[in-house]
């Protein structure tokens, strides 16, 4: 069953880790816990009254809009290919905001994101992403484009795990198009075999109240089991998930705990750093994302996944007010969790609705008032 709530949390909870890790990402543990001391940073280092999201955050957004994308173009009545094929196209339209300045002179996108100026901002993105996307956008699982396992095509699949449910897809079909979406810029099976993981997780603890986020994480497990069989690298990946489990349920301070697991610069590693910190503290978002960035490694990545899993899990309502403050693009972020749970039902629509969506996903010309949409703050109606 949908949840609003928890799409909301979803998004808000990845983007929230981002901006929370971001800005240690590049600082080994030493460096972290002198500049904040021994607990480590624990709210957000803003600049200039805001905390900034990363290329993690970036992405996400412009995954769910290729989402809606794709079935946007199937209702009305164009060929529809594939859900991985209208996010590669997207990520072309982030790829634009790395490199160009806003406004674009190009008069065809994709994406009504590139309407948003704050969104061309180059915030530490990962070479393989960019290079991979520079020469295509079209790896896949099949055919990789390369052999990297870097943690740059997991960090950006959670909306998938959210937008499937009623649709006639299998969790199998689910995940496949997580991995699919994680290979167009990374070809190792342990590229795309963390993003199929993630993807399924989140599946489950958004759209089942009574699942447990351990239960979710087992399942999983046995997922991978029966959609990646055969591959040479899967066992790899069991096994930092097995470790994180039995880490979760010890006595052991978190940061051990993470170097037993790795830095996260690499898929395996973040997605099994996430898994500890939300099943470690399932029932505290504060103290999960606190543990996921405090460590030598890739900390927006960590974080990201971890808000991701734990936000799906708990909902909005189960983020502490102190990660909305202040957070850059919070109401764009809401916006698309909204679209993704909304999903393309124009008919439902007031008139007004229906022609922003247009807007949005046929004419790509939408363009928020964003000083208005400050002055609103859409997170007035969270209890909605």
């Amino acid at each position: 069953m949908k949840s609003l709530d928890k799409y909301r949390g979803c998004l808000i909870g990845g983007a929230a880790g981002d901006a929370l890790g971001y800005a240690v990402e590049f600082l080994d543990e030493a460096s972290i816990f002198k500049r904040y001391g021994k607990k480590g940073i624990m709210e957000y280092e803003l600049v200039d009254g805001i905390a900034q999201i990363s290329d993690d955050t970036q992405m996400t957004l412009f995954t769910a809009n290729g989402l809606l994308l794709g079935t946007m173009q199937n209702i009305t009545g164009e060929i529809m290919g594939t859900y991985p094929k209208y996010i590669a196209c997207c990520y072309k339209d982030w790829l634009q905001t790395q490199y160009s300045s806003y406004p674009l002179k190009e008069k065809m996108f994709y994406s009504w994101l590139v309407n948003i100026p704050e969104l061309f901002s180059r915030r530490a993105p990962g070479d393989t992403c960019l290079t991979a996307i520079e020469d295509g956008a079209n790896g896949t699982i099949d055919k990789p484009i390369n052999d990297s396992k870097g943690c740059g095509g997991v960090m950006r699949v959670a909306p998938i795990g959210l937008y499937f449910e009623g649709k006639t897809y299998t969790n199998e079909e689910i995940d496949r198009i997580g991995a699919e979406t994680a290979a167009i810029t990374h070809g190792h099976e342990l590229g795309y075999i963390p993003a199929a993981a993630l993807v399924h997780i989140i599946h489950l603890v958004s759209h089942n109240a009574d699942i447990t986020l351990l239960n979710a994480v087992l399942d999983a497990k046995e997922a991978l089991f029966r959609q990646f069989a055969g591959k040479k690298h899967l066992n790899e990946q069991i096994k930092l998930i097995d470790k994180a489990i039995v880490l979760s349920k010890e006595n052991i301070d978190d940061l051990e705990a993470i170097g037993e697991l790795g830095e996260g610069w690499v898929a395996e590693e973040t997605l099994a750093i996430a898994i500890y910190c939300s099943l470690k503290y399932s029932n505290d978002f504060d103290k999960a994302l606190i543990a996921s960035v405090n460590h030598s490694g890739d900390s927006d990545s960590t974080g990201a996944v971890t808000g991701n899993i734990l936000g799906a899990y708990l909902g909005l309502k189960g983020i502490p007010q102190k990660y909305l403050e202040h957070l850059e693009l919070k109401n764009v972020i809401i916006e698309l969790a909204e679209d993704l749970y909304k999903d393309c039902k124009m008919a439902e629509y007031a008139l007004h609705d229906k022609e922003i969506w247009k807007q949005k996903y046929i004419y790509k010309t939408y363009q928020p008032n964003y000083k208005k949409m400050m002055e609103d703050d859409i997170c007035k109606r969270f209890s909605k």
